[in-house]
C-alpha cells in the first residue's frame, strides 16, 4: 500500500469516527464525564433487608405491598417477585442457570445478565456488553432504595488500557528518553514492546504483545509520566492514522417499583451514558425474567398480528428465534428490495404462561421503538423466554467515493431515542393465567390509562344489533391513455358517487345493513391523491355537488359514510416538495416508498415513489384538510396511514424519533375527533384506540413463524365491545371457501368486508392498481349478501358484546365465549366433531348459551 491510499484509508476511518460522533449525547461533557466514569463509580452500601421468606432463599426483601414482596441479592443484581396469595416466585434470572448443561461462554453469561447493550464502534460493527460479564464480575454494580422498590446502577467495562495506547511507533531518541525514566524491568518491558524497523532510528510496536508483557509495557508507559500529549506528538511524527482510544464503559440503570400486582421496570434515559465512539443500538431488559426449564409446560405469548403462542420445547430450533418490532417498520428505515409479507404487532405487549401462573408484559415508555424477542429451549440454551429490547441509536451506512475508491461508512442518528424505556410485569394466577385472562387484563388496563375509547351506552350493549358491513369502494384512479399518439396521465372513473348510491341501493335490497362506507380516490386526483393540505373534489367522481349530495343520502340511508384519505404518506410528488416536506434517511435522503410487484414480490424501482411525509408536517396537514372540509358536514373520515405507520425523521439538526413521531400521531387524531368526526383507521396500532370507532384490516391471523404453535384472537379479546373492526377484503382474501371466512368472522367476533368498483374489473388492466384483480361488484353481490347473512344470524344476537374467553377445544375446533353468555364452537376441519357434548359439522359451527 502507498502512502497516498494509506492517507486515502486514514482520512476515512477519521471521517467514520467523527461520523459516529453524531450519535452520542451532542458534546464533549459528555465523553469526558463518561471517561472519568470508573474513577467515580462507587458501589454503594449494602441494601438493608426489610423482610426475608425461606422461599426466596439468601435474597433480600426491599418492597412489598398487599399483593407482592420485591426481593434483591444486592451482589449479582438479581431480583424476585413474591405473589402473596398464590406463592409463586418470579425471578429475574433462572435460579438453576449454573447447571445449564447446553449454555456455554457468553450464553452461559448471559442467563445472570439483566441487560444487555448491543453497540456500534466507528466502522459501524455490532459488539456487546451486559450486566453480569462486564459490570457483576468487575464488582460495578449498586443499589440504592427508592419509593417502593429500588434502583440497581451498572458500569459496563473498565477503563483499562490496551495496546492501543502505545503508539504504533517510537524514534530512537524518543525510546531513549523514555528508558531514562523507568528501572531496569521497566526498560527491559519497554524493549520487548518495540523493535527495530527498517528505517534507521526508528522501532515498530510488538502487535503480538499481551499479557504480562502488555501490562509492564503499559506500566512502563505510565511510570515515564508518558502523557496524552506525548501520545499525539509521536504519532504526528510518523503521520500514523492512530487515535488514542476512547475507554469503551456505559453506565445504565433499572428500577424495580411494585404497583398494585404488577411489577413496573424502567431503564431512565438520563442514567443512559455512552462514549461518542461507541454509540448503543439496542438496550435488551430481563431477557429471562420467568424463564422456564425443559421439563415445565406452558407458552409464550407474542404480539404478532392477532397473537400467537409458542409452547415451551417445542423442538423448532432448527427455525429463526422469534423477533418483531412493535407497530411494524419504520419507512424511513427500511430499504429493504423484497417485501417480505408478514403481520404487524400492533399491541405492545407479550407474555407467558406456565403451569401455576402467568405473567403479561406491558410496554408504558418506548413501545414505539421496542422488539419483543422470544425462543425456546434447544438453541443457546435450556430454557424458554421472551422479552423486549429497545432503539437507542440507529445506524445506516453512507457510500463515498475518493479517489475513485468507494467506501461504506456508518452514519448515525443525532440523538438518542428520547423515551424511558418502561415495561409493567402484571401476575395473572388461577383461572386467569390464560391467554383469555391475559387480554381482559390488557383490556381493562386499557380502559383505566385512558387507551380505549368509551364504551358503548347501556342501551346499546344489552339489545341485539346489527353486524357491520364494511364497504370500501375505489372512486377514481390515474390511468395512461394516449392522444394522438402523445401519452398523457387521466382519470379513469370506476365508482362515481352516484354509482356508489346505486350499489348501496342493491345492497339494501339485499337486507344487508349496518353499511359502513369507505371512499377511496375521491379527491385530489384520485387514488394516489395528493398531500390532503387541500381538498379538491375529483370531477371524474362527481365533483363537490356530488359528494355533498352523496353524504345527504348516506344520512337518510342510514349508511356510515367515511371518505379515505393518506396523511402520513405522498402519494404522488405533485404540489409535494420531497426536498422539504419528506422525511430524510440517515443518509440525507428524501425517505421513498416503492410499491411492490406482486409477481415478484419485490419493491418495483422503476416507478415513480411516493414519499414519507415528515411527522413535523403531520399537524399541518390535518389543520389544513380539517379546514377544507368543515363545509361539507362530514361524520367520519377514514385514515389509510395514520394509525397505523410510525415513521421518523433524520434531518440534520431537526430530527423527530419514533417516540416523537406517535405523539405527533395521537394530536393528530385528538385534533380530528375535536371536529366531532367518527374515525375508521387501516390496520388499528394501539395507539389510535383512544381516537378510533372502527378497525379496517385489523389482524386476524398471525404472520405464521416457523417457531409459532398457535394464532389466537388476542387483538379482537382487547378491542371488541370498544372499537368495530372487520379483516381484510373477502374478494381480496386467501380464502377459496366462504364457509372458511364466515367462520374465521364467528371465531373473532368480526365484521363482514369487501372492496368493489363499479365498473367492470378490466378498467384496472395495465394500471398501476392490477391488485384491484377481483373488484367489480356484480360478481359479489350475492354472495356478499349470503356471508352477511350467516355472520349476522350469529353475531347480531352479541354485537357490541365483549369476547372473555377464547380456547382450543382440539384440532380445527375453537369455542369463542362472549359477554352476554352466548358461546359459538367452529369447526374448521373436513369432518364432523363432536365438541363439548355436542355435534359440529365438518365446516359448521354451533351456537349456545343463554344471554345473560
Amino acid at each position: 500500500m502507498n502512502m497516498k491510499q494509506y492517507a486515502l484509508l486514514t482520512s476515512l476511518f477519521l471521517l467514520g469516527i467523527m461520523t459516529a460522533g453524531c450519535a452520542g449525547s451532542g458534546s464533549d461533557h459528555q465523553t469526558e464525564a463518561t471517561r472519568s466514569v470508573a474513577a467515580e463509580f462507587v458501589k454503594g452500601a449494602a441494601l438493608p433487608v426489610s423482610f426475608t421468606d425461606p422461599r426466596v432463599a439468601d435474597m433480600k426483601g426491599v418492597a412489598e405491598n398487599d399483593r407482592l414482596q420485591l426481593f434483591a441479592d444486592d451482589q449479582s443484581g438479581v431480583i424476585a417477585v413474591l405473589e402473596k396469595n398464590s406463592g409463586e416466585v418470579w425471578y429475574s434470572n433462572p435460579p438453576e442457570r449454573e447447571s445449564d448443561k447446553l449454555a456455554t461462554g457468553i450464553n452461559k453469561d448471559l442467563l445472570s445478565a439483566q441487560l444487555k447493550l448491543d453497540f456500534h464502534n466507528a466502522f459501524g460493527q455490532l459488539g456487546s456488553v451486559n450486566s453480569y460479564t462486564d459490570s457483576v464480575v468487575h464488582k460495578q454494580v449498586s443499589f440504592e432504595s427508592i419509593p417502593n422498590g429500588i434502583r440497581v446502577n451498572y458500569q459496563f467495562g473498565t477503563d483499562e488500557k490496551s495496546i492501543d495506547d502505545i503508539p504504533g511507533k517510537l524514534s530512537k531518541a524518543r525510546l531513549e528518553e523514555l528508558k531514562g525514566k523507568v528501572d531496569k524491568t521497566g526498560q527491559r518491558a519497554l524493549m520487548i514492546a518495540f523493535k527495530e524497523d527498517k528505517e534507521p532510528d526508528v522501532y515498530v510496536r510488538q502487535d503480538s504483545l499481551s499479557g504480562i508483557q502488555l501490562k509492564r509495557a503499559l506500566q512502563a508507559f505510565e511510570d515515564a509520566g508518558y502523557t496524552d500529549e506525548d501520545f499525539r506528538k509521536d504519532l504526528e511524527a510518523f503521520q500514523l492514522g492512530q487515535t488514542k482510544p476512547e475507554p469503551r464503559i456505559f453506565l445504565a440503570s433499572i428500577e424495580y417499583t411494585l404497583e398494585g400486582d404488577s411489577l413496573v421496570v424502567k431503564v431512565p434515559s438520563s442514567g443512559i451514558h455512552y462514549s461518542d465512539e461507541y454509540p448503543i443500538h439496542t438496550i435488551s431488559v430481563l431477557g429471562f425474567f420467568g424463564a422456564e426449564g425443559e421439563e415445565s409446560e406452558g407458552s409464550l405469548f407474542v404480539p404478532d398480528g392477532s397473537g400467537a403462542l409458542i409452547h415451551f420445547n417445542n423442538g423448532k430450533t432448527k427455525y429463526s428465534s422469534y423477533e418483531q418490532r412493535i407497530y411494524g417498520s419504520d419507512l424511513t428505515m427500511d430499504r429493504d428490495n423484497d417485501a417480505n409479507w408478514e403481520e404487524k404487532a400492533r399491541l405492545p405487549v407479550f407474555g407467558m404462561i406456565r403451569k401455576d401462573g402467568a405473567f403479561l408484559g406491558i410496554i408504558e415508555e418506548g413501545d414505539a421503538v421496542a422488539n419483543v424477542h422470544a425462543d425456546v429451549s434447544g438453541r443457546l440454551n435450556s430454557y424458554n423466554y421472551i422479552y423486549p429490547s429497545f432503539y437507542v441509536v440507529n445506524k445506516d451506512q453512507v457510500s463515498l467515493d475518493a479517489n475513485g475508491q468507494e467506501r461504506s461508512l456508518p452514519r448515525y442518528q443525532e440523538n438518542p431515542t428520547k423515551s424511558d424505556f418502561t415495561i409493567r410485569y402484571a401476575f395473572l394466577s388461577g383461572d386467569e393465567a390464560t391467554y383469555s385472562g391475559m387480554a381482559r387484563y390488557y383490556q381493562q388496563y386499557l380502559i383505566h390509562t385512558k387507551g380505549l375509547p368509551e364504551p358503548k351506552p347501556a342501551s346499546e350493549t344489552n339489545s341485539e344489533a346489527d353486524v357491520p358491513f364494511y364497504l370500501q369502494l375505489i372512486g377514481s384512479i390515474a390511468k395512461s391513455k394516449h392522444a394522438v399518439g402523445i401519452p398523457y396521465k387521466a382519470l379513469e372513473p370506476l365508482t362515481t358517487f352516484e354509482q356508489a348510491e346505486d350499489i348501496v341501493n342493491q345492497m339494501q335490497n339485499r337486507n344487508i345493513r349496518h353499511i359502513k362506507l369507505q371512499y377511496s380516490g375521491w379527491f385530489n386526483k384520485g387514488l394516489d391523491h395528493q398531500v390532503p393540505d387541500h381538498v379538491s373534489v375529483d370531477k371524474a367522481v362527481g365533483g363537490s355537488k356530488a359528494l355533498r349530495e352523496f353524504i345527504s343520502y348516506a344520512r337518510d340511508k342510514d349508511i356510515s359514510f367515511f371518505p379515505d384519505v393518506y396523511i402520513a404518506e405522498a402519494r404522488t410528488s405533485d404540489g409535494f416538495d420531497a426536498s422539504k416536506e419528506a422525511s430524510r434517511t440517515l443518509r440525507g435522503d428524501p425517505a421513498e416508498i416503492y410499491k411492490v410487484e406482486p409477481v415478484m414480490n419485490q419493491r418495483d424501482r422503476s416507478k415513480s415513489p411516493s414519499y414519507v411525509v415528515s411527522p413535523r408536517n403531520i399537524l399541518k396537514v390535518v389543520d389544513a384538510m380539517l379546514n377544507e372540509l368543515d363545509g361539507y358536514r362530514l361524520e367520519g373520515i377514514s385514515l389509510q396511514d395514520l394509525g397505523s405507520r410510525l415513521n421518523t425523521d433524520y434531518r440534520t439538526n431537526r430530527q423527530i424519533d419514533r417516540t416523537e413521531s406517535e405523539t405527533i400521531s395521537a394530536q393528530a387524531m385528538t385534533k380530528i375527533r375535536q371536529q366531532k368526526l367518527e374515525i375508521m383507521a387501516n390496520g388499528g396500532n394501539a395507539y389510535a384506540f383512544p381516537f378510533v370507532t372502527d378497525i379496517t384490516n385489523a389482524p386476524m391471523t398471525n404472520s405464521g413463524f416457523k417457531i409459532e404453535d398457535e394464532e389466537i384472537p388476542f387483538y379482537q379479546m382487547v378491542v371488541r365491545g370498544y372499537i368495530d373492526y372487520t379483516g381484510m377484503p373477502y374478494n381480496l382474501s386467501t380464502y377459496t371457501d366462504m364457509n372458511q371466512y364466515i367462520l374465521k368472522c364467528l371465531e373473532y367476533g368480526s365484521g363482514v368486508y369487501f372492496k368493489w368498483i363499479h365498473e367492470s374489473n378490466d378498467k384496472v388492466k395495465d394500471t398501476d392498481y392490477d391488485d384491484l384483480y377481483a373488484v367489480h361488484y356484480e360478481q359479489w353481490l350475492d354472495q356478499a349478501a349470503q356471508i352477511y347473512g350467516d355472520v349476522n344470524e350469529v353475531l347480531g344476537k352479541v354485537q357490541n358484546q365483549k369476547i372473555i374467553s377464547h380456547e382450543k377445544v382440539i384440532d380445527g375446533v375453537f369455542k369463542t365465549v362472549y359477554e352476554n353468555g352466548i358461546y359459538v364452537i367452529v369447526n374448521y376441519n373436513r369432518s364432523m366433531v363432536q365438541a363439548e357434548g355436542q355435534n359440529v359439522e365438518a365446516g359448521g359451527y354451533v351456537m349456545g348459551g343463554a344471554q345473560k
